[in-house]
């Protein structure tokens, strides 16, 4: 178990991204072909705070073209109800946002020790850009913008049984615990372990992941 003061410490370190734009890849730079033209793929990571206005609204319009008849409008403060972003890796084809996800650092309990993650959600590829693979570099884009940052443990997020082949194909693991949290109602909840748990080394490796009990303490991603 590690000293809680330590891991606390580390929480409170500013991210050596804070306020900056991380051009994160320019290697990652692809191409998307519809309808004969081929566009150039730009992976921006960007502190959530840093977000320009008209930034946001483009967000919004990538969200709710997909899920604002089932969940509403997207809400950046508390997406759908689940934990907001600290980080935004976003996805351009020139001038059009197409694809994202989102993460953000907190001390979590596993058992008896305390763990620094990065929660991850909102991932979200348009209907234009899927079959180009953007998906998998989007995550490898986030899982470099945590290393980027620092004091991060690991990466953290849960998902439907379907879609959990596609994050072990991004270098995820899967882990078996109930999960304490808060729900997307505001409720303390404890789920059962079962549902598809996933987690991300990125400063410890995967061994050292605790056994027991996970309290997110606060709303999941």
């Amino acid at each position: 178990m590690r000293e809680k003061q330590t891991l606390a410490t580390r929480l409170a370190t500013p991210h050596r991204i804070t306020g900056e734009r991380l051009s994160l890849l320019q290697h990652e730079a692809g191409a998307l072909s519809k309808g004969g033209r081929v566009k150039d793929i730009s992976i921006t990571a960007v502190m959530h705070a840093a977000l320009s206005p008209s930034e946001v609204e483009e967000l919004r319009r990538m969200f709710d073209d997909e899920y604002l008849d089932q969940f509403g409008m997207w809400d950046p403060k508390e997406p759908y109800g689940y934990a907001g972003h600290e980080v935004h890796v976003v996805a351009r084809a020139y001038d059009t946002v197409v694809g994202h996800v989102g993460w953000a650092r907190r001390l979590i309990e596993v058992g008896d020790s305390e763990v620094v993650i990065a929660g991850v959600g909102g991932v979200l590829v348009s209907s234009q850009a899927r079959g180009s693979h953007l998906g998998e570099r989007l995550m490898r884009c986030a899982a470099g913008s945590m290393s980027d940052a620092g004091g991060v443990e690991f990466g953290y997020l849960g998902c439907r049984e379907d879609v959990v082949p596609f994050y072990v194909s991004c270098g995820w693991h899967r882990v078996s615990a109930p999960e304490r949290s808060i729900s997307r109602r505001g409720l303390p909840v404890l789920d059962r372990a079962g549902p598809p748990l996933l987690v991300l080394p990125v400063e410890r490796e995967l061994a050292s992941w605790p056994e027991g009990t996970i309290d997110l303490r606060g709303r999941a991603w």
